[in-house]
């Protein structure tokens, strides 16, 4: 049974807790941690912002992509769309879907979790029928059919599970009601407009297997159940549900926002929530270094405050291997008590095992994003 070399020392002038009551002559905390925040870690403190670097060589560095500019998402099927951000676990792609499927997709290589980035449309499955809404999270397992009508053009963000199942997060000690309340869950329903659909007319199920799609023909719809009772369904939130884990006194760290696990990473929710009041705490996103983790942004709404330049529909990647952390403006904002409240909505995607990018994410990538953090005079205590 293998265990961390692990035990508490402190060296030079530290502040007594993490995240709080940072020494005067040192403003600047860096957590360099293990198992995405859950592992052993140590804080360091600096006399100058961990992220302000003059130069930067190499692949390896912070990324952003503007998806709002892919040309290529708007698909007939979601099997269509290019592959944007993936490893062995998962895959994540954006979906602009304008019109009514006349087929039916499966996934045979793992479980689907869409948000609804914009728009909103009828999603009908093996399950029943369930109108989906922009910020609805909405997870299929694994092999079931599906389709939608849209009642309005969707943009849709689609993080695939590979070979897994998506689960909830254990909430230990804040209990099973925490975060949002399992009740909040719906799952589809066989309803008027689910029987409404069903046909004794031909249909055809794209199914994706290893990547590659083939076409099952039936003489009739196979969504043509009558009903259904068991635990496995598809289930969908809002991020509106959501209920954020909060503390006036410290800033929780981003595991803490976790709405989805599932083998080798897990998906979490940004949503507004007071910021920190007590006067020796952070306020903003701490500089650290997730040396276990890939992490990925999706920008839904808002104001995203420890970012400049962002807009909604884009996306921020920061490789496992470097410190990171708030822009410049944004530290600054949060030590002169200027945001007394977040309105941001993000989507996380954090990593256990590296992501490579697709083809088409270069097209799109803005390379002056690593110059965004560049040293300047007054980011030095």
């Amino acid at each position: 049974m293998r265990k961390w070399i692990s035990f508490p020392k402190q060296v030079g002038v530290a502040s007594k807790q993490a995240h709080a009551d940072f020494p005067e002559q040192a403003i600047f905390e860096r957590e360099v941690g293990r198992s995405g925040f859950f592992g052993p870690a140590t804080h360091f403190h600096h006399r100058h912002a961990p992220t302000g670097w003059s130069d930067w060589e190499g692949e390896l560095r912070p990324r952003n992509f503007d998806f709002n500019k892919l040309d290529n998402v708007a698909t007939e099927s979601p099997w269509q769309v290019p592959m944007l951000l993936h490893n062995a676990q998962c895959k994540f792609r954006i979906w602009h879907c304008h019109e009514r499927m006349d087929f039916l997709v499966r996934n045979a290589d793992g479980d689907e979790l869409l948000f609804i980035h914009e728009g909103r449309g009828e999603l009908f499955c093996d399950y029943g029928h369930i109108t989906l809404e922009k910020g609805d999270y909405f997870s299929i397992p694994r092999s079931t059919s599906w389709r939608i009508e849209p009642l309005e053009p969707m943009q849709i963000v689609m993080i695939e599970a590979t070979n897994s199942a998506y689960q909830l997060p254990e909430k230990g000690l804040v209990g099973n009601h925490a975060i949002f309340d399992p009740a909040c869950l719906d799952t589809p329903d066989i309803d008027a407009a689910f029987k409404a659909q069903y046909s004794e007319e031909s249909w055809q199920v794209q199914v994706k297997r290893h990547g590659k799609i083939s076409v099952i023909t039936y003489p009739f719809n196979p969504l043509d159940a009558i009903g259904w009772h068991g635990d496995l369904a598809p289930v969908r939130i809002n991020w509106r549900d959501i209920r954020p884990l909060m503390s006036h006194r410290y800033h929780l760290p981003p595991s803490a926002h976790t709405t989805f696990v599932a083998d080798g990473f897990v998906v979490c929710t940004f949503v507004p929530r007071p910021i920190e009041s007590d006067p020796g705490a952070l306020k903003v996103p701490f500089y650290h270094n997730n040396d276990d983790y890939d992490e990925v942004l999706f920008y839904h709404e808002g104001d995203f405050f420890s970012r400049d330049n962002i807009d909604k529909g884009m996306v921020t990647f920061h490789p496992a291997g470097f410190t990171h952390g708030p822009h410049p403006k944004a530290f600054q904002a949060g030590l002169e008590y200027r945001k007394k409240f977040t309105d941001e909505v993000a989507v996380m995607l954090d990593t256990r095992n590296a992501l490579e990018m697709g083809d088409v994410c270069a097209s799109v990538e803005n390379p002056d994003y690593v110059n965004s953090w560049k040293a300047k005079d007054d980011n030095k205590a």
